[in-house]
């Protein structure tokens, strides 16, 4: 059976099927639970919650659902070098953006107040917690802290864009690696080179990494399908994970026009860009990210950035000026068919038994 492997027996589930955990507010309580009652893994991204409102997340999915989820969180969380670096990279900012801001009539904000991490305060609570998958981004855990999460009874998850981050992963300990390729939608988990210098294709990196990598790999970018999951099992991987599929259900968190967006023409153009998070990012192609391709020494650094341009986009969200929005998208939206979860799930399951059962 397509469906039974290393990952499905290690975490407990029926499918191999991986719901990308969202950001910035895009995971709900709603989708996750959805997906992991259907047999797949749910996702829930944490990385902007406080500790207390994690605890409530994980509560709210368990009273929903008994079966594993995944909680994700950001080992390196921001880009802040020092206060005068911050101050430079924001003069630059404020000449880069003050003509769009011009344009909606509204004020160029302040430089944004400096940023404390969060990671550890938020580990404490993958401790207290307990969830049955854990996963971070952007870097490597200490072995120690993954040997006591799998002590505990936690899965550990390790995301890579290269072949070098896959093998670094392996080194520390972790349980099974998400492959990501260039095609994903939203940033680019790098943390061994730079983002920019990071952008192996999902195929391409599957083969690589199983090639030289004993820990179980799961498939990530470009894929939307049945046949999506098909190839990229067929090339190594023991699970395939879905991120803009999911994004443009009903249960996720994305804004209505985001979701229009992902099902509409202006998806089949995607960007990488630094221009909105200060974090290399795929989304739909707008006027900004048009123009902006080769200005990535402009931007204030991760997550100030951010802040920066929340009050630029909400005047453009509220005048309906989308150019000048960033919906992230990956490369694989204009496939999209379906605005339901379930429906999602059901039709993931089904062809892709077709291909993998003949």
């Amino acid at each position: 059976m397509w469906n039974k492997n290393r990952i499905t027996d290690l975490l407990g589930i029926e499918y191999p099927i991986f719901q990308g955990p969202f950001g910035g507010g895009l995971s709900t309580v709603e989708l996750t639970s959805t997906v992991s009652n259907l047999g797949g893994l749910g996702g829930f991204g944490a990385y902007t919650s406080s500790p207390e409102e994690i605890y409530e997340i994980d509560k709210q999915i368990k009273l929903k659902t008994d079966k594993p989820y995944n909680l994700n969180l950001w080992v390196n969380d921001h880009d802040i070098i020092d206060q005068e670096h911050t101050e430079n990279q924001y003069k630059k900012t404020v000449e880069l953006f003050k003509p769009y801001y011009d344009s909606l009539n509204i004020e160029v904000p302040a430089l944004p107040p400096s940023f404390e991490s969060r990671f550890q305060n938020q580990l404490q609570v993958v401790f207290d917690i307990k969830p049955k998958v854990f996963s971070f981004m952007f870097g490597l855990l200490n072995p120690d802290i993954i040997e006591r999460l799998k002590n505990q009874g936690t899965i550990v998850v390790g995301n890579a864009t290269t072949l070098d981050e896959a093998i670094a992963l392996e080194n520390t300990g972790v349980d099974v690696i998400v492959a990501s390729g260039f095609e994903s939608g939203g940033h680019r988990p790098s943390f061994l080179d730079k983002a920019e210098l990071s952008t192996t294709g999902t195929f391409a990196l599957i083969q690589l990494v199983r090639d030289k990598v004993k820990t179980p790999i799961v498939a990530a970018g470009g894929i939307a399908n049945g046949r999506g999951i098909a190839a990229a099992m067929t090339l190594g991987a023991e699970a395939a994970q879905i991120g803009t599929a999911f994004l443009a259900t009903e249960e996720s968190g994305a804004l209505p026009i985001h979701k229009e967006f992902l099902f509409s023409n202006a998806a089949k153009s995607t960007t990488l860009s630094r221009a909105y998070t200060g974090r290399l990012g795929r989304g739909i192609t707008t006027e900004i990210t048009r123009k902006l391709l080769t200005a990535t020494d402009q931007t204030l650094p991760f997550p100030l950035q951010t802040t920066f341009i929340s009050s630029m986009r909400k005047a453009a969200l509220e005048q309906k000026k989308h150019e000048l929005v960033f919906f992230w998208s990956g490369q694989i939206a204009p496939i999209l068919k379906h605005k339901k979860a379930s429906t999602l799930m059901e039709s993931l399951i089904e062809d892709a038994s077709k291909i993998l059962n003949k």
